[in-house]
């Protein structure tokens, strides 16, 4: 994570994991940025067309659509706990096919969250340490495979 180049999207995370695993702050965050995302997959922004968390997005026959069905889960985890985040702002297109993701990047992900909720979240964190594999996000299923291509974050490796 290269938070030091000033670059908000440096930090962008689209997480492949369901969004019931994330705390109150990385629910937000992956609002926020899935929104973003929603501008730059449907032109409505200049920048960040390339940026790497877009890939899998931008593979699909309809990212629009794709990214509109990712925030509809985002949404419904926003529901589940009782925020009010703003449905209306999600393009109203469908996308009915799931998009592969590698095992090695889910647990990738998994590892990193845990990481990050060790630190801000003690209590979410040890509810989730010992499970081994978290469920996808509905949008994605799992396969075989090691951490995606576009993940730049390697670190944890």
């Amino acid at each position: 994570m290269n938070s030091s180049t000033g670059d908000k999207l440096s930090d962008m995370r689209l997480w492949t994991l369901h969004p019931r695993y994330l705390d109150t702050k990385g629910l937000l965050a992956v609002w926020r940025e899935g929104l973003l995302a929603q501008s730059v997959l449907q032109n409505k922004t200049a920048g960040y067309r390339n940026h790497p968390q877009l890939r899998r997005f931008s593979a699909s026959p309809d990212a629009s659509a794709a990214i509109a069905t990712y925030l509809r889960g985002i949404y419904q985890e926003s529901v589940r706990r009782g925020y009010h985040f703003g449905e209306d702002k999600i393009s109203r297109v469908e996308h009915h096919e799931q998009i592969p993701c590698t095992r090695g990047q889910l647990l990738y992900e998994w590892k990193h969250l845990k990481e990050k909720l060790r630190q801000r979240d003690i209590h979410r964190y040890q509810t989730m340490e010992n499970i081994p594999e978290p469920d996808p996000h509905p949008l994605f299923y799992i396969v075989d495979g090691d951490i995606e291509d576009w993940e730049k974050n390697i670190e944890l490796r």
